[in-house]
């Protein structure tokens, strides 16, 4: 009886505990991946023109009616939101006089409209105001941030898990820690509770190429609440660059809301005299008045579209057929001054690949596939 050893465990029990361990692992990383999905844009119940986030509703506090001053920040990663940061200090220090009083040209922005990187900056100035300058360098600028995405996305196996969801995705995972980390959880909502300057941040419809600003005269065609919007994912989408990040999906819940299609962009089909690019700007809101043919929308970088943020300005007054008329029924309608201030942070692209035979390395070209749209 001396090789017997009643005591002695089973190595079949502990293969079978394993086994159970290890299905019940698998179990629970696909319930993860199976929870994981992107917050959801909220939808508008009602149509109502004279509510929500509209510049015509925006007002900075003791602004003077007489001058309208519109600022665009453009793409180009942390080089354009450090630039734009810079000139908005600048701002800050220039003081002016107007209608007899002393005030900081900062305090005269009517409008910021922004994309890709000048997203950030814009933004933050539009949640928190002069608190820009005491903690966005230390929390945007000078903070490893692309790090610290990359280290979520490739070292947290939680995330890893998530990332199995074909309703989440690596642009999600960036929203979600510019929310928690950056943006702490502001909405358009509370940019429009501070009454000014209206932000409009831009991101690019990735199948029709068309410009989707972040205001409530957009979403209102979709039927959408962008008052309960999170900037975090505004800003995420306008940075989503073709490749390195995914697109930021909305649901379109058009023909819900009772929405009716100002009178003038039904006269464009109707008239004769209409510009050619009158014609192609409300040709362009007709894909998303049909929710069946377009359930939604996915955005990417607004650089695609409009790399320096100037055609939400444009385009609106282009639209509406000349300059008067595009700011009749606002409060700017005694205006002697406009002004239009264009932070451009665009670079010389770099020749060094045209200077060497061999292919260019694989990093290279996928800087240039995912960025070439952008620069031209």
């Amino acid at each position: 009886m001396k090789g017997i050893h009643f005591g002695q465990r089973n190595p079949l029990k502990r293969i079978s505990r394993a086994y159970r361990l290890s299905l019940g692992l698998l179990m629970t990383a696909f319930l993860i991946a199976g929870c994981a999905h992107y917050p959801v844009n909220e939808k508008l119940n009602n149509y109502d023109p004279d509510t929500g986030y509209r510049g015509k509703l925006m007002r900075v506090p003791g602004k003077s009616d007489s001058m309208l001053m519109f600022v665009t920040f453009s793409g180009g990663g942390t080089r354009a939101a450090a630039l734009s940061y810079g000139v908005l200090e600048e701002l800050a220090k220039a003081e002016v006089v107007i209608d007899g009083k002393k005030r900081r040209l900062l305090d005269e922005v009517d409008v910021i409209s922004s994309v890709s990187g000048g997203s950030f900056t814009a933004a933050y100035y539009g949640l928190f105001g002069d608190r820009i300058f005491q903690d966005f360098e230390t929390r945007f600028l000078k903070n490893d941030i692309q790090g610290a995405l990359v280290a979520r996305i490739f070292f947290n196996p939680f995330n890893w898990v998530r990332l199995l969801s074909p309703f989440f995705d690596r642009s999600d995972l960036a929203a979600e820690y510019y929310d928690k980390y950056l943006f702490e959880s502001g909405t358009f909502g509370d940019i429009a509770a501070r009454k000014g300057p209206m932000i409009i941040i831009n991101a690019t419809d990735m199948t029709y190429g068309i410009r989707v600003g972040f205001t409530q005269d957009v979403f209102d065609v979709i039927c959408s609440d962008v008052m309960k919007f999170p900037v975090a994912r505004a800003a995420a989408a306008s940075s989503a660059v073709p490749l390195l990040l995914t697109p930021v999906t909305l649901r379109n819940y058009a023909g819900t809301c009772n929405y009716k299609m100002p009178g003038v962009l039904e006269s464009v089909f109707k008239e004769d005299n209409i510009t050619e690019r009158q014609f192609y700007l409300a040709n362009n809101i007709e894909p998303y008045l049909d929710s069946e043919k377009k359930p939604y929308l996915h955005l990417l970088d607004g650089g695609i579209s409009d790399n320096l943020g100037l055609r939400a300005i444009l385009d609106r007054i282009v639209f509406r057929g000349n300059f008067w008329k595009s700011i009749q029924h606002t409060h700017h309608e005694n205006v002697r001054k406009v002004v239009f201030l264009v932070v451009n942070a665009e670079t010389q692209p770099d020749s060094l690949w045209d200077r060497v035979e061999s292919p260019p390395a694989f990093a290279a070209m996928l800087n240039s596939y995912s960025t070439i749209a952008i620069e031209r």
